[in-house]
């Protein structure tokens, strides 16, 4: 599963190709996706999980500018994919599941856009 942009926005592209990591699909190949895609307004999100499927292509978001995030151990039902992120150091912020949500909108909303495109340029 990877991201493409197309001239009338992003969309999922499904692939039969090998598995990444034992996972097809990876979550690996879609934050790869997702940082070569959209560059440093990639935002990508690591939550509960087993295994380190997603922790090493958090580091290409993070290389592209965008934000990387990952749900914190005492909301974790399986803390094995935010864990390895984290130890990787790939992860810029950890945040509890019950903030979220709006910690996401917080991340997407306009202004916040409008903030990061003014320290760019």
């Amino acid at each position: 599963m990877r991201l493409r942009r197309a001239p009338l926005g992003a969309m999922v592209v499904l692939s039969d190709e090998p598995q990444v990591n034992g996972h097809r699909p990876s979550v690996d190949v879609l934050f790869r996706s997702v940082a070569l895609e959209c560059g440093s307004s990639s935002l990508a999100l690591i939550m509960t999980g087993m295994g380190e499927d997603g922790a090493d292509a958090l580091r290409a978001v993070k290389a592209a500018g965008g934000m990387t995030l990952a749900q914190d151990e005492q909301s974790c039902v399986v803390y094995g994919m935010p864990k390895a992120a984290i130890e990787r150091g790939h992860v810029m912020r950890v945040v509890p599941l019950d903030a979220l949500a709006n910690t996401l909108i917080a991340q997407c909303a306009p202004e916040r856009r409008a903030q990061t495109a003014e320290v760019i340029s």
